[in-house]
This record gives C-alpha cells, sequence and structure tokens, in this order.
C-alpha cells in the first residue's frame, strides 16, 4: 500500500507537552496519524497531505495575543471532521466566531469533573455510564461564547464550554486533555471521532512496515 492511500489523520502540533499522547492514542486504535508543527502547515500541504480528520493540539499560547500560533482558516472548509483540543479547542472557537476570555475565574489546572448538559452528540457515545466524568485541565483562558452552530454538550464548574459540539460539520472541542491518564475515559472520544470520520481502524505499525518494505523493493 502507498503511504498516498493509507487513511491518515493530520495532527497540528501547537507546541502541548502531552501531544505525542494523542498519536499514541490514535496508534492504539489503529489510526494512522502524523504530528506536525503548526508553521509548516500552508493550503497547498492541505491539499497535498488530504487528511480525512485533523486534531488541533494544545499549547502554551493565548489566542488573544498578537501573533498566536493558528493554522489556515482553510482547514475548516475542507469538510473533514476536527477535533480541538484545550488551546486547539480556543482555535476554534476564534476561527469560527466565538470568544475566548482571559482572567480570573477562568483557569483551571488538574482534576475536573465533566458533567453532561442537555445536548446530545455523537461524540459522547459510551461517557457518562455515571453522574460525571473525571478529565484533567491544564488552561489559563477559557470559552465564553461558543461560534455559531455549536452546542454546549458537557461542562465544569469554572468551563461552561468544556465540551462542545457542530455535529453537522463533524466539528469538536474539549477544554480538558482527552489524551492524558488522568481523563478517566479520554480514549472513548478518541475512539468515538475516528468512527464519526469513518475511519476503517487497520493500520498497525507491523502492517505499515512489511508496506514501507514491499515499496522500497
Amino acid at each position: 500500500m502507498n503511504i498516498n492511500k493509507l487513511e491518515k489523520l493530520l495532527i497540528i502540533d501547537f507546541g502541548s507537552q502531552v501531544t505525542q499522547l494523542i498519536a499514541r492514542r490514535l496508534r492504539e486504535l489503529g489510526v494512522y496519524s502524523e504530528i506536525v508543527p503548526f508553521q509548516i502547515i500552508s493550503n497547498e500541504y492541505l491539499d497535498n497531505y488530504n487528511p480525512q480528520a485533523i486534531i488541533l493540539s494544545g499549547g502554551p499560547a493565548s489566542v488573544l495575543n498578537d501573533h498566536c500560533p493558528m493554522p489556515p482558516k482553510e482547514i475548516f472548509n475542507m469538510k473533514v471532521p476536527i477535533l480541538g483540543i484545550c488551546y486547539g479547542l480556543q482555535v476554534m472557537m476564534k476561527c469560527l466566531g466565538g470568544k475566548v476570555e482571559s482572567g480570573k475565574g477562568t483557569s483551571e489546572f488538574g482534576k475536573a469533573f465533566l458533567k453532561k448538559s442537555n445536548q446530545k452528540s455523537n461524540i459522547l457515545d459510551g461517557l457518562f455510564i455515571e453522574e460525571s466524568e473525571q478529565v484533567w485541565m491544564s488552561h489559563g483562558d477559557h470559552v465564553s461564547d461558543m461560534a455559531p452552530g455549536f452546542n454546549s454538550i458537557a461542562y465544569t464548574e469554572n468551563a461552561p464550554y468544556a465540551m462542545v459540539a457542530n455535529d453537522e460539520k463533524k466539528f469538536y472541542g474539549t477544554q480538558f486533555h482527552p489524551e492524558v491518564y488522568h481523563t478517566i475515559n479520554g480514549k472513548k472520544i478518541f475512539e468515538n471521532f475516528i468512527e464519526i470520520a469513518e475511519f476503517n481502524r487497520n493500520w498497525s505499525m507491523d502492517s505499515y512496515k512489511e508496506n514501507k518494505i514491499k515499496e522500497l523493493k
């Protein structure tokens, strides 16, 4: 199998210390992904790469600052599912018409408990068997107003939009980090996302190695 024919998930990296864990979770679920720094992503790159889905990583910057790390807005016109994590969620909201704020009461660090709103979404399948979900927060800013078309599907004490969804466009965002161990059911969120993106989940390192050897021969 040629690498260009693989089902590919693009992880746009904004400098999070745990971005590698996103790729690890995807490998565990049988999905091929590549982590690419945001500086490299251009419209031409996106056209050539042709991802089946995109994940926007977390990062230490603030979308409220001038010259903050941003992806090309073209990603939101590609008609592929997108998942924004922490800073990635805030990037998505800023690009699509939402609002992000900073100040007293907007930050959360460490363990938090996510509660479900009255809005439904496929990204929540298999979650909230109990009343709440333990998640891991690490953010100074938070979303204060969602972009048009989004619903708040889960919240915490200090983050009213801790998890948002636009099921029509298949855009999703989490203020917490589903990739880390302390988000107990974070892997399930990735599993739901790749199912929404219709991945076959047939990738493995062994099969990739065999195909590359054949390709090189």
